[in-house]
C-alpha cells in the first residue's frame, strides 16, 4: 500500500482515513502527532497510490495493514481510523489485538447505514464517475462554515471510480455490532456533533459495547472533524495517547 511514515519516536500511530479521501487529509494533524511518534498514514485500497485488492471487505483492509506493519517491521502500533479507518480499526482490534496498543475511532460506525445505500452509491459511481457524488459527500464532511472545501473536492475527484465503489461494497457489508465487547484496547472515541453520516449515536453504541471506552463529542463539525475542528480533535487525541 502506499504510505507515508513521518517523525521519530519510539511509538508508531497508524492514521486511516475516510472512504473518498487519500493519506493528505490527516495533514492538520502531523505537527503534533509527528513531535512525539511515529507517524504511520497510508492510502486505502484502490485510493490515492494503493492499488486495489483482490477481496473488497473490512477485513481484507485489516489484513493488509497487517501486512504494511510486518513489511515495515513494526510490531504493535496506536491506531487512530476515522469512518472507513474507524472500522478497519475495530477489525484489526478484533483480528490481531496483540499489534493495537490503543485505539482511537472518529466519525465511525459499526454499521455504516443500510447495504442498499451503499450498493446504490457503487453502482451510481461506477456509471457516472465519482463527480456525481461529489456535492452530496462534501455536504456531510462539512459544516457551511467551513471555507477550504475546494482542496477536498479535488481529493474526492482524485479517487478512480472503481476504487471508491469497492470500497463502498465494503462498506456495504461491514456490521460489528455485537463484537466490539471483545476488544481490549484502551478505546477512545470521536464524533462530530452534526455529522449526518455518523451521528453521536452511532459512537455512543460503539463505547457502549467496548470495556471502558469513553466519548467525545465535538460541536460545529460533521464527518471529517480531524479537519474542520483540528485544534480540539489534537488535543484529544494527543491525550489519549
Amino acid at each position: 500500500m502506499n504510505y507515508r511514515l513521518d517523525g521519530d519516536g519510539d511509538r508508531v500511530v497508524v492514521l486511516s482515513g475516510s472512504l473518498g479521501a487519500t493519506l493528505e487529509m490527516w495533514e492538520p494533524q502531523l505537527p503534533p502527532l509527528s513531535a512525539r511518534f511515529r507517524v504511520l498514514r497510508y492510502d486505502h485500497p484502490g485510493h490515492g497510490g494503493s492499488p486495489p485488492l483482490a477481496e473488497s471487505s473490512v477485513s481484507s483492509m485489516a489484513r493488509a495493514v497487517v501486512k504494511l506493519l510486518d513489511e515495515l517491521g513494526i510490531p504493535r502500533v496506536s491506531y487512530c481510523g476515522l469512518s472507513l479507518g474507524g472500522a478497519v480499526g475495530l477489525r484489526l482490534a478484533l483480528d490481531a489485538p496483540e499489534r493495537v496498543e490503543k485505539l482511537v475511532l472518529c466519525s465511525t460506525s459499526a454499521r455504516f447505514a443500510t447495504p442498499g445505500l451503499w450498493q446504490e452509491r457503487a453502482d451510481r459511481v461506477r456509471r457516472d464517475g465519482v463527480a456525481a457524488i461529489v456535492d452530496t459527500v462534501l455536504e456531510r464532511w462539512f459544516t457551511p462554515a467551513f471555507r477550504d472545501v475546494r482542496r477536498y473536492s479535488e481529493m474526492l475527484l482524485s479517487i478512480p471510480s472503481e476504487g471508491y465503489a469497492r470500497a463502498c461494497e465494503a462498506v456495504r457489508d461491514w456490521d460489528a455490532r455485537g463484537e466490539l465487547h471483545g476488544i481490549s484496547a484502551p478505546a477512545f472515541a470521536i464524533a462530530g456533533a452534526e455529522d449526518p453520516s455518523t451521528p453521536p449515536s452511532d459512537l455512543e453504541a460503539i463505547v457502549e459495547e467496548i470495556p471502558g471506552a469513553e466519548l467525545l463529542v465535538v460541536d460545529d463539525a460533521r464527518h471529517l472533524v480531524n479537519v474542520e475542528r483540528a485544534g480540539e480533535f489534537n488535543e484529544a487525541v494527543l491525550a489519549h495517547l
